[in-house]
């Protein structure tokens, strides 16, 4: 199956929950073509900059596959698990976080996007949809999406292919990545590796850097 952007979403800064907690999660369907450019998608917006948003999660992305297994554990909210219920950019058709490696890139319409690190889901995913298990479960299931830093600046569009045209690490898995950023356990080789791996997020890197030191 080839692997295509199926949405476009971009979101305002807006009241979130009986908080109303300033986030721009909520967001809305555009047709496009829109730029993707080094800090996001255009007319897109981070309430908070100190863990959303900037070069290495530039643009977010999420697998339409796995909507129906939300919708299948919390029945409740099935009717909510639609493109854009995780707050992503990208909704995508065709792909999951099992055909990735991390650093892979991705040309989607004129952009060029590189895959660096798995979304860790905050509180405000369960302020969106309204229930505090949504997080848990996304960390138990590694169905955490992916983030995009933008190496080539350009306009995508809904229906755009996704061609992977380059893949520096096809030896380490991006479910790999997933687990051991939500739950450790990585081993020192794999720790050696991240520590120089091309592509990989620089947050995640300093980490992995500081468990080798520590080990």
């Amino acid at each position: 199956m080839i692997a295509r952007l199926a949405s476009l979403q971009v979101g305002q800064i807006a009241p979130l929950g009986p908080d109303r907690v300033a986030s721009a999660f909520i967001k809305s369907a555009v047709s496009g073509p829109i730029t993707a450019g080094a800090l996001g998608l255009d007319g897109d917006h981070q309430a908070d900059l100190s863990v959303h948003g900037g070069p290495e999660k530039a643009v977010y992305a999420y697998a339409s596959a796995r909507y129906p297994d939300w919708a299948a554990a919390f029945p409740d909210l099935a009717a909510r698990f639609v493109a854009g219920a995780m707050g992503e950019n990208l909704t995508v058709d065709g792909m999951i976080e099992d055909d990735l490696c991390v650093g892979d890139v991705h040309a989607i319409g004129g952009a060029l996007l590189q895959v660096c690190q798995p979304r860790q889901p905050c509180f405000k995913l369960a302020l969106a949809l309204g229930e505090p298990r949504l997080g848990k479960h996304m960390v138990r299931t590694g169905q955490s999406g992916w983030y995009y830093r933008v190496l080539r600046e350009g306009p995508i569009a809904p229906g755009d292919e996704i061609v992977l045209a380059e893949r520096p690490n096809p030896g380490f898995g991006f479910p790999r990545l997933v687990t051991i950023v939500n739950r450790g356990g990585a081993t020192v080789p794999e720790l050696q590796d991240l520590a120089v791996m091309p592509g990989l997020a620089s947050n995640i890197g300093r980490r992995v850097r500081e468990a080798l030191a520590a080990a």
